[in-house]
């Protein structure tokens, strides 16, 4: 796994990872291009995600706690963002977290419209929260959660060494074209019809 530590000026937005790995050329456009507009999808996704995304709402279920809209960063990933919860959970083996006592084990959890998807666009975002976390807490984390509105069920991700892999492999690739400031060529695929910058790309 290569690893590269980026700086503050060099960060890119986390939540790209899963535009990017769905279409190069609709990252860019977002990204460096700055446009972006909004269809049901992308409407019906803000509207789901501000229910999850309260930055002030914390609560304690049992062993578990839950922080929402939580800050993550990692400079060998060279991301920022946000994930929609985090959840800490008591055990015998973990770390310590300031304020509470024993030991915790943590859990992302990625909020999502649809349904589980054929490839790997889902599992590449929650295991890049994943890497940040483990940066910022000097821990190992060996799986995350997504939790999919359409089917109301959570399906869990191990974060296995070829995820990682693949998740350092996207992120050097958004490096290398952010810094060139080229937009990558539009390749028509299956999924154009669905995608919110289909006028804007063709």
């Amino acid at each position: 796994m290569n690893q590269c530590r980026y700086s503050d000026e060099d960060l890119l937005s986390l939540s790209g990872i899963q535009h990017f790995y769905f279409c190069r050329r609709q990252w860019a456009l977002i990204h460096l291009e700055q446009q972006w507009k909004d269809n049901l999808r992308t409407t019906q996704g803000h509207f789901l995600h501000e229910r999850v995304d309260d930055p002030h709402f914390n609560e304690t279920r049992g062993i578990t706690l839950i922080s929402r809209a939580f800050p993550v960063i990692s400079y060998n990933l060279g991301f920022y963002g946000i994930a929609d919860l985090v959840e800490f959970l008591r055990t015998e083996d973990g770390i310590s977290l300031p304020g509470h006592s024993g030991l915790w084990r943590i859990n992302p959890v990625e909020y999502k419209r649809g349904s589980p998807k054929v490839d790997e666009r889902d599992e590449v975002q929650v295991c890049a929260q994943a890497i940040c976390l483990e940066e910022m807490f000097d821990t190992k984390i060996d799986s995350g959660d997504l939790y999919y509105y359409e089917t109301r069920r959570r399906m869990t991700v191990d974060i296995t060494n070829s995820l990682r892999d693949l998740v350092f492999s996207l992120s050097k690739e958004m490096h290398d074209i952010y810094s060139s400031a080229i937009t990558p060529p539009a390749v028509k695929d299956k999924n154009c019809k669905s995608c919110s910058l289909y006028d804007l790309c063709v």
